[in-house]
């Protein structure tokens, strides 16, 4: 394998040997097992200091690319990814893996450069896919779905989700009770992301008991999100007697909620209530589950080097 340096690189010298020895690896030209140049030998070979490659040395044996045998040198590791803990090496060996079979298959660097670039340009979703077949809930889910990320969101139903339109640039996502319906209409193969319901303690945390003579509103369009309500609140020891239900479909449903110690409602219904009103708003969607689509927003936004 060569190895090319550059000293006027505004990256470190040791982060650019490291990162060859890897692209080295990943490509099936350094073998497991393999026994690579002493760090005198590369010291000398590319006029860089010791010190330099040492360090490099060091942090491929730390990310767990390569093994120092006392007394024999430094060896390019057998890697098993399923007993990897690290996630970021998980991708890594991921996408060795994924280079070494192409590569014994016949195809050049240069060809699974090409087609990776191709895949990823077509693949990147723009917007989020809402599979919801509750045409309330699904509102309410693009509301705190629109709320906690920067992309784009758009609903469907199930009959409607088996579309080549539909699920053109979308990144499905279903709730977990429905994910064997949704996944029943889905074509075969179509990735869909489950999401989580929010827990009764993370719904409720921080949340100021009220008296026993305060009324505690729960108001909402969507009927099955009163009812969600209502188990929370039990669960959490609110006396039922305190507390008053409003569907918000109904006329004169923002009668007197000044007056309410507290209203409690959902993420699309919170932006219609009167001003003045002490709002709490119950999230369906679980903390982990917003997280996990936040970071996915990130990484197809990120551009390509």
């Amino acid at each position: 394998m060569r190895i090319w340096l550059s000293k006027s690189s505004e990256v470190p010298l040791r982060e650019q040997l490291a990162t060859q020895i890897i692209l080295g690896i990943v490509s099936n030209d350094l073998t497991p097992g393999q026994k690579l140049p002493s760090t005198r030998e590369l010291a000398r070979r590319h006029d860089i200091h010791a010190n330099t490659v040492s360090a490099a040395f060091r942090d491929l044996e730390r990310r767990g690319w390569i093994e120092f045998r006392k007394g024999s040198g430094v060896y390019v590791c057998e890697l098993n990814i399923a007993a990897v803990t690290d996630p970021q090496l998980k991708l890594d060996q991921l996408i060795s893996t994924l280079f070494q079979v192409a590569r014994e298959r016949g195809h050049s660097l240069a060809e699974i450069q090409a087609r990776l670039k191709r895949w990823l340009a077509t693949q990147s979703p723009d917007h989020f896919l809402v599979i919801e077949p509750d045409e309330e809930m699904r509102r309410i889910l693009i509301a705190e779905i629109r709320e906690a990320t920067s992309f784009r969101v758009a609903g469907a139903g199930l009959e409607d989700c088996s579309r080549a339109e539909v699920l053109a640039g979308a990144a499905p996502l279903a709730m977990y009770g429905q994910a064997e319906r949704v996944r029943a209409e889905l074509p075969p193969g179509t990735s869909c992301t489950l999401l989580r319901l929010r827990s009764v303690p993370s719904s409720i945390q921080g949340q100021e008991r009220p008296s026993a003579d305060e009324l505690v509103t729960v108001v909402s369009h969507w009927p099955d999100f009163l009812k969600w309500a209502r188990t929370m609140l039990v669960a959490a020891a609110i006396d039922p007697d305190a507390l008053s239900f409003r569907d918000a479909r109904e006329r004169g449903w923002k009668k007197g909620l000044e007056s309410s110690m507290m209203v409690i409602t959902d993420t699309l219904t919170a932006a219609l209530l009167p001003s003045g009103c002490r709002t709490r708003v119950f999230r369906i969607i679980s903390d982990s589950s917003i997280e996990e689509l936040v970071n996915f927003t990130k990484f197809v936004s990120e551009p390509a080097d």
